[in-house]
């Protein structure tokens, strides 16, 4: 099961290309503009140093 969806923070307001991120105990990734399609599943362990970068 998925938590919310959350639109990337890199994408603008209004932006059409855009990437949903969803936590669980896996990070979930999808193509808003494709919901349907395909999901990239990662092990949160190697999600986290992404995280820590954008912030570091």
């Amino acid at each position: 099961m998925y938590s919310e969806w959350r639109k990337s923070s890199f994408s603008g307001s209004g932006a059409q290309d855009c990437v949903e991120v969803s936590y669980s105990t896996e990070v979930h990734v999808r193509d808003s503009k494709n919901p349907d399609g395909g999901i990239l599943r990662v092990p949160a362990s190697s999600w986290a140093p992404h995280l820590l970068a954008r912030t570091g």
